[in-house]
């Protein structure tokens, strides 16, 4: 095989045939992270009925259980977006993936509440690592007009990793026990960090990019305002574009998260069985899955049209917070097929706005603060899927004796929270004076 070597500082890096669209495989391996990282979480949720009989859980303790993943999944968010500043997307990466597939590997050694909120909490710290690193490799590898549909494609393993648990997650549990359902995604893990460990590299670094392909990759650098001095954090949460990317994800994530988690629930209190409401389960995954490419696929369409990007990104926005409203309509019937449109058509628009709330933070941020930025809005998300998951534990214990309206007062709160945030991301993401210094990007 041929081999040459590229200047890199005062040394020559080897060189091996490139790999067509690199960056694309980039993102390939980003996808099967955020896959296995929702087949892990999935595990308890899909299994919670049954765990609930055997244990004699009420909703509360479910949703306490629930909550202990969200605490850390809260803290580990900022924790580990400066962590993936600081060590850098490889090894931050490495880091967190080894740590939520060893725990969930350990997780059948839970025996009771207190055990299993134990385990939530350790994997939920693991977890938080995940987004913060994407879309910190997203703003390295992939120019403005692709970082859209880059994010709505591992962003859509979330939704994939969502709609597949169920048919692996159920049949190794009914088959093999509870172990096995544990173990197996934690062996993914493992798995995906052989792969990761031996593709990626930083752009500049990598081995296998083609010229043209790193040329387009560096093209933005060249057109955009000389950056100052990297800010702190004190200094990020003064700047109205954080907060827009705080808000964007933490008045939309929370919706998705208590669908994911309290959906097989929600379905038995409508009166419809697991095993009839099965296809029901996934559908929603799938919405948000296809929503993330339209999200991502318009916004760069638009971009590519000669719209500025803050234009482009809000348009999707605007179209999500619209969409989700139609959650509210899920309380007047419980009619399943009329129910799986609901929800697929909502978490359709979800996965539009999900897509641009996670590629703001690469749109505005530079690099070095992509990260932290990106954590910091991870943690607003799971403050808030905290005292959403709160509010149904305790709302729904309070409502038993309404039946198929258990959820109702959750679904309106679900269909309006959306659409605030979309008001405040509207009028928080601007340029402004940090962009003339040098701060923020221009979008």
């Amino acid at each position: 095989m041929n081999r040459e070597a590229k200047p890199q500082g005062n040394a020559l890096i080897p060189r091996t045939r490139a790999i067509p669209s690199l960056r694309w495989w980039i993102g390939g391996i980003l996808f099967c992270s955020t896959m296995i990282n929702y087949i892990d979480r999935q595990t308890l949720s899909l299994l919670a009925p049954i765990f609930q009989q055997e244990y004699h859980w009420t909703n509360t303790d479910y949703a306490n259980i629930v909550v202990a993943f969200r605490v850390a999944y809260a803290i580990g968010q900022t924790v580990c977006g400066k962590l993936m500043d600081r060590l850098g997307t490889k090894r931050g990466l490495t880091f967190t993936v080894l740590w939520y597939s060893i725990v969930s590997m350990l997780t059948p050694l839970a025996r009771g509440f207190n055990s299993f909120l134990g385990f939530r909490f350790l994997l939920g710290a693991g977890e938080s690592g995940n987004w913060p690193g994407a879309t910190k490799a997203v703003s390295e590898w992939f120019p403005k007009q692709e970082r859209g549909l880059a994010t709505a494609f591992f962003d859509s393993g979330s939704s994939i990793g969502g709609a597949i648990a169920p048919f692996v997650v159920l049949p190794v549990y009914f088959r093999w026990g509870r172990g096995a359902a544990f173990v197996i995604p934690g062996l993914l893990g493992l798995l995906w960090l052989v792969a990761w460990r031996w593709l990626y590299h930083r752009p500049e670094e990598h081995p296998r990019i083609s010229a043209s392909e790193l040329d387009l990759i560096t093209a933005d650098e060249a057109d955009e305002t000389e950056r100052k001095a990297k800010p702190r954090w004190r200094e990020l949460l003064k700047l109205p574009q954080t907060w827009g990317s705080i808000v964007c994800r933490s008045f939309a994530d929370p919706v998705f998260f208590f669908i994911a988690d309290w959906f097989p629930i929600y379905l038995v209190a409508k009166g419809i069985s697991l095993n009839s409401g099965l296809i029901a389960i996934w559908i929603p995954f799938v919405g948000a899955d296809l929503g993330n490419f339209f999200g991502g696929w318009m916004s760069g369409w638009l971009i590519r049209k000669g719209w500025p990007v803050g234009k482009a990104r809000k348009a999707l926005v605007m179209f999500g917070g619209f969409g989700m409203t139609l959650l509210i309509a899920t309380i007047f019937t419980t009619n399943l097929p009329v129910l799986t449109v609901l929800f697929a058509v909502a978490t359709f628009c979800y996965g539009s706005y999900t897509t641009i709330a996670n590629v703001l933070p690469s749109d505005l941020f530079y690099a070095e603060s992509v990260a932290s930025v990106s954590g910091l809005s991870g943690t607003g998300a799971a403050i808030g899927t905290i005292i959403v998951f709160e509010l149904a534990g305790h709302l729904s214990d309070a409502r038993v004796a309404t039946g198929t309206h258990l959820f109702d007062p959750l679904m309106i709160l679900a269909g309006l929270i959306p659409f605030a945030g979309m008001i405040l991301v509207l009028l928080l993401v601007r340029n402004t004076r940090a962009t003339e210094q040098g701060l923020t990007r221009k979008i």
